[in-house]
């Protein structure tokens, strides 16, 4: 039997949150159930923190085949990258402009702060590779370039914007390219000081 590793437990926190969140946004939805699973997954939030939940998961099962791409050191310091948007976009520019309440606000916090600050910090301490290249940050640009792309082409046929920074309804679309654009250089400015921190770490 598998030991309870803190990865395990880290594994059970992130997918305890998520789903909590997905019975909270069924529970408050105002369109038909398949349209509110749909948005729940356009959500960059939700898709970051099931991928964190699948490299915790993956860490504590250390497969040898099968997931061994969410074990590598490259994948859990992309995901460090992502993550730490998730926190700072959202506790900079979106916790303003809502104020969730009761298990919505627990679970808010835990998705936006919590879960953000475990990740990162689980990251930092096992910094133990020097394989990471400066290049790599073209690779770890892909999952949020792709992203955006996937929603605004959703959002033109479903009138359905995630986040009110890419509300293409209420900003236009030059307004919403040149937001994207300032997003994905953020991206890439992080991803830089994630590689820089790594390389010096391993000197």
């Amino acid at each position: 039997m598998k030991t309870l590793t803190k990865e395990f437990w880290f594994a059970i926190l992130s997918w305890t949150t998520i789903i909590a969140q997905f019975v909270l946004l069924l529970e408050a939805r105002m369109t038909s159930v398949i349209e509110a699973v749909f948005r729940f997954f356009t959500f960059f939030t939700i898709l970051t923190n099931i991928l964190v939940a699948i490299v915790f998961t993956a860490l504590w099962l250390k497969p040898k085949n099968k997931f061994s791409f969410f074990t590598r050191f490259n994948t859990i310091s992309a995901t460090a990258v992502y993550i730490f948007v998730v926190g700072f976009v959202y506790n900079t520019v979106l916790r303003f402009i809502w104020e969730p309440q009761g298990l919505q606000r627990i679970v808010d916090e835990m998705l936006h702060l919590i879960i953000p600050i475990v990740f990162i910090t689980y990251w930092m301490y096992n910094i133990k590779s020097n394989s990471i290249q400066w290049k790599s940050i073209f690779n770890w640009l892909m999952y949020p370039m792709i992203y955006l792309v996937v929603i605004l082409i959703r959002g033109h046929f479903a009138d359905y914007y995630p986040y009110p920074f890419v509300n293409v309804l209420e900003l236009g679309y030059s307004k919403v390219i040149l937001n994207s654009l300032l997003l994905t250089l953020f991206f890439g400015l992080i991803s830089s000081v994630v590689i820089g921190v790594v390389r010096y770490r391993n000197k």
